[in-house]
Parts: structure tokens; sequence; C-alpha cells
């Protein structure tokens, strides 16, 4: 390679890393968003036992270009939300952020840099 072209080369990898970490932070924080959802939804009774399969199947019919909400797709979301849920790190950066929304846009990043 040019020695002359390689500061760009390395401009172009770093900004290209920076956006495949922001993708997959935002789609960690819209899997625990959702999982936290679901979570409530069970705890408070306001859904049942098949509810999760029901909204599978939703998914599955009205979105088939969503992938990775399937039954699997949730349940998996729903014990990662579970695990973490009250791990201190997951706490203390959820205290941090005050939204009414529960969208945890900087949840991610402020966990993966410790």
């Amino acid at each position: 390679m040019d020695k002359k072209f390689a500061e760009i080369i390395s401009l172009i990898k770093q900004a290209r890393n920076k956006a495949l970490l922001a993708v997959k932070t935002e789609l960690i924080n819209l899997y625990w968003n959702i999982a936290e959802y679901i979570n409530r939804q069970v705890a408070n009774a306001a859904w049942g036992d098949g509810t999760i399969n029901e909204l599978a199947d939703l998914i599955q019919k009205e979105h088939p270009d969503l992938k990775g909400f399937n039954r699997r797709g949730l349940y998996r979301m729903k014990q990662f939300y579970e695990t973490y849920a009250h791990s201190k790190f997951v706490s203390s950066v959820m205290t941090q952020i005050q939204s009414s929304d529960y969208q945890l846009t900087e949840a991610v990043p402020s966990v993966m840099s410790q």
C-alpha cells in the first residue's frame, strides 16, 4: 500500500468500526427495551404465557422482513434482560438515564467502556 494514502485508509477503517459499534449498540438497546417491556407486561399479569408466541407470530406474519423477532429470539431477549437487569453495572447506568420512554440510548456505550 502506498504510504501517502495510509492515513486515509486508517480514517475509513476507524469510521467503519465506529459505525458498526453504533449499529450494535442500537440493536442491544432495542433488544433490552423490547425485553424490558415484555418482562413488565408479564410481571403485571397483562400478558399470559402465550402472548410472546402471539407477538412472534404477528411479527412474522405482518412484518416478515424483520428477522430475529421469532419466538426464540424474543425469549432470548427476555432471558438477556432477566439475567442482567439487576446487575450492578446495568443498574448504575440505568439510574443515570432518566427517560420516560424507556430508551437507553447511552446505556450500552457506557457499559462497554468499563
